[in-house]
């Protein structure tokens, strides 16, 4: 009986949670979007998705190539900008440049007969990032944790800061992309440390803003086919930091090690996803429904193998982690 009543209670709880989440915010063809990172993968497809349904994208790339290929493929509604947020100056051209198209009282839209004004920013999506170096920690250098750290947590909180006050004034969205790896770190060097960072950020900043009206919302992706995780430049990116190593290191560690390294990541290659659309899907869920999620999980191994692991016990994860990593010499 009680078994019965659970599941019923269960049941509605779960068909309330699709019914609210099924609400999409009104008027979303005058809402302003600046996502970063759309030079290619997740940002890219963002931006054309986001066009195709009426959203008015300001599209931030790293290189002109990157803005022109993405304007051939969208409307005249997309415009884009080129960024570099490791850059002071460049974030504050690009404030600059957004609040001239967003106003103290945002744009008029474009409804057909009745524009209405959409004051600030609705949404920003903090979605460019990168990888490389990463190695085991000892074959790395600070430079190579702050290169990292710069583009995924550094230059993620200032373009948040300064865009704060517009997203605050439209009550938008901010969409932090973070990671699995933002919830176990499995791997040296700056991306897991700066998706932990992403993670923490954003859940001191959902706070802060939860009496503005201002929802932060976080992705965690699992691992997908992009830029990020190709391969080929993974691999040149280890031999690279194990040339630079004393001997003395290497002898520790053994070039068995440094291979074993490259043919487990061509073992995960197989594994990764292909299909953007779940990340992105996500991203324009947290952009245009009344009530988005706190967080979401994009991809199977996401939700079925690293987020189960990030609540078991460290002794635990550890040991599975261990198993696969390569073994070392050894030697002290």
């Amino acid at each position: 009986m009680w078994l019965y009543v659970v599941a019923v209670l269960l049941g509605l709880l779960l068909l309330r949670r699709w019914h609210r989440e099924r609400q999409t915010v009104p008027r979303l063809w005058e809402k302003h979007v600046l996502i970063t990172g759309c030079d290619s993968g997740f940002g890219n497809l963002l931006a054309r998705q986001l066009d195709a349904r009426g959203l008015r994208v300001l599209a931030a790339c790293l290189t002109e190539a990157g803005a022109a290929q993405l304007r051939a493929a969208t409307s005249s509604r997309l415009q884009t900008v080129l960024l570099d947020v490791t850059s002071s100056k460049s974030i504050a051209h690009v404030t600059a440049w957004v609040r001239e198209r967003v106003g103290d009282q945002g744009g008029t839209g474009a409804a057909p007969a009745h524009p209405i004004p959409s004051p600030g920013l609705w949404g920003l999506v903090n979605n460019a990032g990168i990888a490389i170096p990463t190695a085991p920690n000892e074959w790395l250098t600070k430079e190579d944790f702050v290169k990292v750290l710069d583009v995924n947590l550094v230059g993620l909180v200032e373009v948040t800061l300064s865009l704060l006050p517009l997203v605050r004034r439209a009550r938008g969205r901010v969409v932090n992309v973070a990671s699995v790896m933002g919830r176990v770190s499995c791997f040296g060097g700056g991306y897991c440390i700066s998706k932990f960072g992403v993670e923490a950020f954003s859940d001191s900043l959902r706070l802060e803003m939860h009496r503005f009206g201002v929802k932060v919302c976080v992705i965690e992706p699992g691992y997908f086919k992009t830029m990020i995780t190709n391969v080929e430049n993974l691999e040149k990116n280890f031999y690279a930091s194990w040339e630079k190593l004393p001997e003395e290191i290497k002898a520790s560690y053994g070039e068995n090690y440094l291979r074993e390294f490259v043919a487990l990541l061509k073992v995960l290659q197989k594994s990764f996803n292909s299909n953007l659309s779940l990340v992105t899907n996500c991203m324009e869920h947290a952009l245009t429904s009344l009530h988005p999620r706190t967080r979401y999980s994009a991809g199977w191994d996401a939700k079925l193998l690293y987020l189960p692991l990030s609540y078991l016990p460290s002794a635990l994860s550890d040991a599975l982690f261990t198993f696969f990593y390569p073994k070392s010499v050894g030697k002290a």
